[in-house]
């Protein structure tokens, strides 16, 4: 049976790499199962506070489909401490505006954002759009590559009093104080926490594509997150890598045959007709298009436990949220930087410390994932009274204040403060 790297071990690798965890020492051993965002957060979290930690993906290849994504304050200033070797600087684009939302079909402008300084004058941080995979490099950059094993799919998970173990399919095991698991939405370790059961389909199916900046209407090219808003439709757009590429992430009512799959692949003239007589700038940009992707949208119900006994779940495992919040990836950022503060808690034992984890995270990001739910229908009313009230609320908000709550909350501080 395989067991995590001795305290020796790991401090030779990190002496090796020049890492932050040189000389501290490692109390307790981490697995981690899933090798996306939430699960390398985690490692680079838990590594940076001391804690020995290895990482497990079912991937041959570690590499995050999909497009582009919203990295809000309360994550970027998060991602920032960890001082990474490739950073947001290097591969993001800082939003000068975000949450501009516009009416269908003529563009006019509804509401938006004040972001770039103002926004990291207010929190410290500014907002910023990156590409999934250049946000997975920079988790990747802070650790060590010994630390991710890939291939390796978990197939049964055991504790006991002294540990947990974790089994994959390809016979080997692994042997840790805690397992976190990381393992996405489908996750097999949730069953291990809370009774099995399948994510629900929300009747929506999503588009993406990645579109050459020099190809599309100006409107788009500007360092703003713009979101359209029409009859069971809505429409997002914003630069990523380094403002080379527009992103592209349209909802409209599923139909039969999506699959849920990040790498399914749709028509770019079906996505043009989902959004026929909309304004003509979005046609030009959605026909821009070499590829797109679709597939249907999978939610879950807010859960009322992440914990059980050695094993914690976090990010889309703990709390799939739907994609209307902009908050996926910054939770379960969140959720590495606690886990990290719990587990690196002096005097804290494994199932205790996990414990603490989840009482500072539940309540926050259930509140975020309602929140995203609820942006639903919101975005998709018809033309008529209740749309007509919902433009106009949009005057009576303070452009930034009504997400202070969201963006200046601090994860790191809230474990420090929860942990006495």
């Amino acid at each position: 049976m395989r067991r995590l790297p001795s305290n020796a071990e790991q401090a030779r690798m990190d002496e090796e790499v020049g890492g932050m965890t040189q000389g501290v020492e490692q109390r307790i051993r981490v697995a981690v199962i899933g090798g996306g965002i939430g699960g390398l957060a985690t490692a680079a979290f838990l590594r940076r506070a001391g804690v020995s930690v290895e990482v497990f993906e079912q991937a041959r290849e570690l590499r995050e489909v999909g497009a582009g994504l919203v990295v809000a304050p309360n994550a970027a200033r998060l991602l920032r401490r960890l001082n990474p070797a490739t950073t947001l600087d290097d591969v993001g684009v800082v939003l000068q505006r975000g949450w501009e939302f516009r009416r269908w079909a003529d563009g006019t402008e509804l509401f938006s954002q004040a972001s770039g300084e103002v926004c990291r004058e207010r929190y410290g941080e500014y907002t910023w759009t990156v590409h999934r995979a250049d946000l997975l490099d920079i988790l990747r950059s802070a650790l060590p590559t010994e630390l991710i094993h890939l291939g390796r799919r978990c197939v049964g998970f055991t504790q006991d009093e002294d540990g947990a173990t974790v089994e994959f399919a390809d016979g080997a095991t692994v042997r840790a104080d805690v397992v976190v698991a990381a393992d996405g939405i489908h996750s097999l370790l949730r069953g291990h926490v809370t009774p099995p059961s399948e994510p629900q389909q929300s009747g929506l199916c999503a588009w993406r594509a990645l579109v050459d900046v020099e190809a599309v209407p100006e409107l788009a090219r500007r360092p703003v997150q713009t979101l359209w808003l029409g009859h069971g439709r809505h429409f997002v757009h914003y630069p990523v890598s380094s403002g080379a590429l527009v992103n592209i992430v349209a909802f409209s009512p599923e139909r039969a045959g999506d699959v849920e799959s990040w790498t399914a692949e749709g028509r770019v003239e079906d996505f043009a007709a989902e959004f026929a007589g909309w304004d003509p700038r979005l046609k030009a940009l959605i026909t821009a298009a070499e590829r797109v992707g679709r597939w249907s949208v999978l939610d879950r119900a807010p859960l009322s436990a992440w914990v059980r006994g050695r094993l914690a779940l976090l990010g889309d495992a703990a709390h799939p949220m739907l994609p209307f919040f902009a908050q996926g990836a910054g939770q379960a950022i969140e959720d590495a930087a606690v886990l990290a503060a719990c587990l690196a808690d002096e005097g804290s034992d494994p199932p205790s410390a996990l414990a603490a984890y989840e009482r500072v995270r539940l309540s926050r990001a259930t509140r975020v994932q309602e929140a995203s739910r609820g942006r639903l229908a919101h975005h998709h009313l018809p033309d008529g009274p209740a749309q007509r009230e919902r433009d106009a609320a949009f005057a009576q908000e303070d452009p930034l204040g009504h997400n202070d709550w969201l963006y200046s909350y601090d994860a790191e501080q809230a474990a420090a403060d929860s942990l006495g």
